[in-house]
């Protein structure tokens, strides 16, 4: 349980006491909020809990934290309580019980913070899932940043996390795919087959074209053209898959589950769903085309599920691909991680989810913004439709993968990202990857040096931590001991980003010890000092490798 859960537990025993020996009179008490105080001299945690149960107990605030403080029960993680006007009551965790917590560090073995918010449940994380129509380029970057970062919050959370890349291989735009390499293809091989608007314009076409013809010459030419076209589709989508694979591994990310959309049809779901609808008296049969009666459900408006040329509607994928993941594969819980652009139809889902049957509160969707992309302070556009296109590839291969990850999360997914190609190359404090990863680097550098020194692993893996009473020891440890919030808030609040926050201010703390404790002294008489700074500085690395771990990181030895 979180430190902060525990205290507000113990102001919750402290109330009722009170109210027992007729401190406070009877009323029932609103659940204190415990936060962090925002300056530190006010301590570790704060609570407003008094001041919000002045009109219920009809007491003046200050008074009503005396009574609490009074009754409050002991624990060994306290140090001193005290009662700040107007009524705020500040916790302080207790210096002895802080450097015991090293200990809990290294009892984790590398599992530190996991919470138990899931007990286990099944929860699907879909992202990317960007069309099968060409390269991944740097927008669909940051889904997969935010995406994969989120599932491994939730893992240490205490999910069971699936992740999936949702296949958009059927509908108009495979059938744009599909003519444009048509197109490519016969100009390959000398004809006159111009694109139009509506078609992919990027040189990434071409090429595919070009490596089409290479293995399969003029075949397709001696077809009829849409038996061509099908063919071309089924090839180029291979193709554009292995390259899509091939990108999400440069950002260590894997996929459990690769769905195919065009499944939907062919297994039978889609249909079995429609059945399900139309014997609710969901579905209406209007303008020749088929809607979904989601009016009735609270929407604004209906929604078409088959046209009226036959063909599924926008949202007729929707309904079968949700209908497969809850009630044929059964999560408990899914997120869809999908762009800005996408928000109107976040705000319908819940409507679908409805039609279903299902609780739309299982169902949540993380929108995120744009990004852009500059290189020698230029914008670079990214569009594989016009053919300006930067990809994950050429960017991994010019900062490196951990650049990239960190720096999709330096910001809210509310945000607009700007990645500035330039700064993160860049080996200074200046550059926040670089500054985060050089502090896990210092401390391997660190304990090479005591050992080197003659201060071995088993030495310091025995040091005495009641010897680490300085400010500097301290604070590190209380910075440690914020990552189970730190994971706690992401999953709750859709926020990965918290985690690149936290990296960067755990790497500040860990210089401002540095700087103020000298970890590996010469005297003798210091030894057993050093060995319990060895032993802090071991604590620190594993969570600071935990961190970048969280964020599909790797934890550099040296730089």
């Amino acid at each position: 349980m979180l430190v902060r859960d525990q205290i507000a537990q113990l102001v919750n025993q402290a109330v009722r006491k009170a109210q027992k020996h007729d401190d406070l009179p009877s009323f029932e008490p609103p659940a204190p909020d415990i936060s962090r105080p925002k300056e530190a001299a006010h301590g570790d945690y704060t609570t407003a809990v008094a001041m919000q149960s002045a009109r219920l107990a009809r007491m003046a605030p200050i008074k009503i934290a005396q009574a609490i403080v009074k009754r409050l029960p002991p624990a060994e993680f306290l140090g001193s309580v005290e009662v700040m006007p107007p009524g705020f009551i500040n916790f302080r965790l207790s210096e002895a019980w802080l450097a015991q917590q090293v200990i809990a560090v290294e009892t984790a073995a590398g599992q530190f913070a996991n919470l138990d918010l899931g007990h286990g449940q099944h929860y699907q994380v879909e992202f990317i899932s960007a069309n099968p129509t060409g390269p991944l380029h740097m927008g669909s970057a940051r889904n997969a940043v935010l995406g994969d970062t989120y599932a491994n919050l939730l893992a240490a959370a205490g999910y069971n996390v699936q992740r999936e890349y949702y296949l958009n291989d059927a509908g108009t735009q495979m059938r744009v795919f599909a003519e444009t390499l048509y197109r490519r293809y016969r100009q390959a091989l000398g004809q006159d087959a111009p694109l139009e608007s509506q078609h992919y314009q990027g040189l990434y076409m071409t090429e595919l074209a070009k490596e089409i013809v290479s293995e399969h010459a003029e075949r397709f030419l001696h077809v009829p053209e849409e038996e061509a076209i099908e063919a071309l589709s089924k090839i180029g989508l291979e193709k554009v898959l292995v390259s899509i694979r091939h990108s999400v591994e440069l950002l260590h990310i894997h996929f459990n589950c690769w769905f195919s959309e065009q499944s939907l049809y062919t297994d039978g779901t889609f249909e079995k769903v429609m059945s399900a609808l139309r014997a609710a008296g969901l579905t209406e049969f209007r303008d020749g085309a088929v809607w979904l009666r989601t009016s009735t459900l609270g929407s604004d408006r209906d929604e078409v599920l088959i046209r009226s040329d036959g063909r599924p509607g926008y949202y007729a994928s929707d309904v079968a691909y949700h209908y497969n993941k809850f009630v044929l594969r059964g999560f408990d819980r899914v997120l869809d991680v999908w762009a800005v652009d996408h928000q109107n139809q976040a705000r319908r889902m819940p409507h679908l989810m409805k039609a279903m049957g299902l609780d739309a509160a299982r169902l949540t969707i993380m929108l995120y913004d744009l990004v852009r992309l500059y290189r020698d302070g230029q914008e670079v556009k990214l569009s594989k439709r016009s053919g300006d296109i930067v990809t994950i590839d050429e960017v991994v291969d010019e900062v490196g993968a951990d650049a990239v990850r960190y720096a999709l999360l330096t910001r809210s997914n509310q945000s607009v990202m700007d990645f500035d190609l330039n700064l993160v190359r860049q080996q200074s404090d200046e550059n926040p990857v670089y500054y985060v990863q050089y502090a896990h680097a210092r401390m391997a550098s660190i304990l090479r040096t005591a050992t080197e020194r003659g201060f071995s692993p088993e030495k310091w893996a025995e040091g005495d931590l009641t010897l680490l009473a300085h400010p500097g020891e301290l604070t590190l440890l209380r910075k440690i001991l914020e990552l189970p919030e730190v994971i706690e808030k992401g999953v709750l609040q859709l926020a990965p980003h918290h985690l690149a926050f936290y990296a960067s201010d755990l790497a500040s703390t860990f210089h401002a010890f540095y700087r103020d404790c000298r970890v590996v002294s010469a005297e003798p008489s210091e030894a057993g000092l050093s060995n319990a700074r060895l032993r802090l500085v071991a604590a620190t690395k594993s969570v600071f490798a935990r961190v970048l771990g969280l964020m599909g990181m790797t934890a550099p030895e040296s730089m």
